[in-house]
């Protein structure tokens, strides 16, 4: 069971999925606006928060960004139209994944489940690689011996490219690994958590040491 903060205007939308949601498993709290989303937020640290990008007053890109900025809680963001402006501006405020409405409840949950289980799952061990170091055990990051807060889903992602420095991943491989779904080759998920990642690890996320591009083929970790 987890703690779901579930942020939605459309009173039907809103109770349809609390109750679906509930019997499933979770416990879900709920919020009509941003600012009221942001308060149940820092009140009742979710374990993950399912936020409507359409909301009156605090958009939900602005919320979404806020939420990133506050904790590492993954986020899921719900868009009506499927419109890759909205996509891309809530993937880039620090979204996790997307789930385009009306969506069954069955999917959602399934989404919900499949991000959460991101931060598991890891080998032993701690990875060294010049002043970054990655724990996989205690599932923390240290750059330059200060803890770097991310996500499940950088965290999963920078665990997956620094298993094998030097080994280029494509950007489908890093989909079915870090996503553990196909989503049709949508490789704006991978791209986005990419320069999120950077810029929280990068001295110049312009010129990257970690996470480089390997331009045609997708991402590796940089060899030390």
């Amino acid at each position: 069971m987890a703690a779901i903060l579930l942020i939605e205007d459309d009173p039907l939308v809103r109770r349809g999925l609390q109750l679906a949601l509930a019997r499933h498993g979770h416990d879900v709290r709920t919020a009509e606006t941003g600012e009221d989303g942001l308060r149940e937020f820092h009140s009742a640290t979710p374990d993950l928060v399912v936020l409507d990008l359409m909301l009156p007053g605090i958009d939900g890109i602005e919320v979404c960004r806020r939420i990133r900025q506050a904790g590492t809680a993954p986020v899921v963001m719900l868009t009506a139209r499927g419109d890759d402006f909205d996509i891309v501006g809530g993937l880039a405020a620090g979204a996790d994944d997307y789930v385009v409405k009306p969506v069954q409840p069955t999917v959602l949950d399934a989404r919900i489940r499949a991000v959460l289980r991101r931060g598991n799952g890891v080998t032993d061990g701690v990875r060294a690689h010049r002043d970054l170091r990655i724990d996989t055990v205690a599932l923390t990051v240290t750059l330059h011996g200060e803890q770097v807060m991310l996500t499940p889903t950088e965290l999963r992602l920078l665990l997956t490219l620094s298993r094998a420095p030097g080994r280029v991943f494509s950007r489908q491989q890093l989909l079915e690994e870090v996503w553990e779904h196909d989503y049709l080759g949508d490789s704006r998920l991978v791209d986005n958590c990419v320069q999120r990642l950077r810029a929280k690890i990068e001295a110049s996320p312009a010129s990257p040491e970690y996470v480089q591009t390997v331009r045609g083929f997708g991402y590796r970790f940089g060899p030390v």
